[in-house]
């Protein structure tokens, strides 16, 4: 079901399907919802999946800050944070009359669920990342960060995206689907400069939240691709025995897109997840 709330003066849209234990999953960055469509087709008759899309992709109005009013130019996408996106998410749940949950997000939606679990733990059964990543931007990543910015800026933010999104995924994909690579690609042309470049800022400002990991007595989930270059393998392997209790899966000759590059394997894995 197509849903909308009303989130600091912003329409946010997300879908709800199937019923029983609540799971809100988290797209990432040039991405929507429906990176998750096959995700869905499989869980949504084992649990309540909740699947947004956030601020400023979609559906889903950009969240602005201050007097600034929601679809207007000119907006100053510093002033959104990771932490106001976990916020919304918060929302979301009062929204749905909803307690606790499990929260899953895939890359930039990791470290949102990241900052939900340092602030709202007391709303979470468990939570899990799915080819992301505790570690704050290094210097190097924040200057790429900041590349990205400008050239959204110069190009579009479809200009940029049709030449990253290519290298999320493993040369074996890549070769052995070039369709479905290309329907990606085609796809990132909805998305707003000014939204991506909203969440590239917001990502470069975020902090480091590997204590969030460290000790937490909730199950958290890790799924890694062994060819993921935006989520290396090296610096899960630094991660994963901080939680109590983790749950890995390290993927073989996947890179950071398993939500279309290993589909059945993930679905196995997060319904094994959600039913523990």
């Amino acid at each position: 079901m197509q849903k909308t709330f009303i989130y600091k003066n912003t329409s946010i849209s997300y879908r709800t399907q199937g019923k029983g234990t609540p799971v809100v999953l988290l797209h990432g960055f040039g991405e929507d919802s429906h990176i998750f469509d096959q995700q869905i087709d499989f869980l949504k008759d084992h649990c309540l999946l909740i699947i947004p899309d956030l601020p400023g992709t979609g559906k889903s109005a950009l969240l602005v800050s201050g007097n600034q009013l929601p679809a207007t130019g000119n907006l100053e996408p510093a002033t959104i944070s990771i932490e106001d996106y976990a916020d919304c998410i918060k929302a979301l749940l009062e929204e749905e009359k909803i307690n606790k949950c499990i929260l899953l997000g895939h890359s930039m939606g990791g470290y949102i669920t990241l900052a939900f679990a340092e602030k709202y733990p007391g709303s979470l059964n468990r939570f899990g990342l799915i080819h992301s990543s505790a570690f704050a931007d290094n210097e190097e990543k924040k200057r790429n960060r900041q590349r990205g910015i400008d050239l959204m800026e110069r190009y579009g933010a479809y200009s940029f995206l049709k030449n990253t999104i290519p290298n999320l995924f493993s040369q074996q994909f890549k070769e052995a689907f070039p369709a479905k690579l290309e329907s990606l690609i085609e796809a990132s042309k909805q998305f707003s400069t000014v939204a991506c470049q909203q969440y590239y800022i917001a990502m470069m400002n975020r902090p480091d939240r590997t204590g969030v990991l460290k000790g937490n007595p909730l199950p958290v989930l890790f799924v890694i691709g062994t060819e993921d270059v935006a989520a290396p393998l090296n610096d899960l392997n630094l991660q994963i025995h901080l939680p109590l209790c983790s749950y890995i899966h390290i993927i073989e000759n996947v890179g950071h897109m398993s939500m279309w590059e290993a589909p059945e394997l993930l679905n196995n894995y997060l319904l094994e997840f959600i039913i523990r």
